[in-house]
């Protein structure tokens, strides 16, 4: 189905799973995920505040109405692209790209989770190669962060693995507690030097009006 907003077209497809804008008919393929996905074994995975801390009817709820709010929230300042993760066909979790000043600066952050289903089968690595792909190929990135707490070994594996580089630490709450976050970067470089060639972009470069981003493809050597 063709939606007359672009970023719910654009599709990054691996061989393992898609990355499709998150349209309200995926969201809702989602919702029970995110029912039964509530966090509830240390070591805690997501800073203050966030939905899947919480087990109440209100709980889906507070989560689609901070992806509808972040869809709305685009300008060429500040912007935040939702994916529905695809195994199969099956919605598996989420991969969002977030960025700031990107046609001055041209960097990236992202977020993502698995449903507890669908953890250990790298899947979480291979969401990531697809984002970044759509970041560096698609969107022309000069630089990608993420961070994760000290002790989220899966997610700074991934991160590793990627070829990010550590870029130092900072603070965070979870549950109410402070705690460490490591901080990683990588550049457009590192990332050309193990760059795939099975990753396939589609709709991407109709969404560059709506980013505020030259309408002309965005890859370059």
């Amino acid at each position: 189905m063709a939606h007359t907003y672009p970023p719910l077209n654009a599709e990054v497809r691996t061989p393992r799973l898609t990355l499709a804008g998150a349209s309200d008919d995926l969201l809702e393929r989602l919702v029970p995920l995110v029912r039964a996905g509530v966090a509830d074994a240390e070591p805690w995975p997501f800073d203050d505040p966030i939905s899947f801390y919480s087990d109440s009817p209100e709980r889906e709820w507070q989560w689609l109405r901070a992806v509808w709010a972040g869809r709305a929230r685009v300008s060429p300042d500040a912007w935040r692209l939702y994916f529905a993760v695809l195994v199969d066909g099956e919605p598996v979790g989420m991969q969002d790209l977030v960025a700031r000043r990107f046609a001055r600066f041209g960097t990236v952050s992202s977020f993502s989770w698995l449903a507890p289903g669908s953890r250990g089968r790298g899947l979480g690595r291979e969401m990531r190669a697809a984002i970044l792909h759509l970041a560096f190929a698609g969107l022309g990135a000069r630089e990608a962060g993420s961070d994760a707490f000290v002790d989220n070994e899966a997610s700074n594996r991934i991160s590793r693995r990627l070829g990010y580089e550590p870029n130092g630490t900072d603070w965070d709450t979870r549950r109410g507690e402070p705690a460490r976050i490591q901080q990683w970067r990588l550049t457009r470089d590192a990332w050309e030097r193990t760059r795939r060639d099975d990753i396939e972009l589609t709709g991407v470069t109709e969404c560059l009006p709506v980013l505020g981003l030259p309408a002309v493809r965005r890859d370059t050597p």
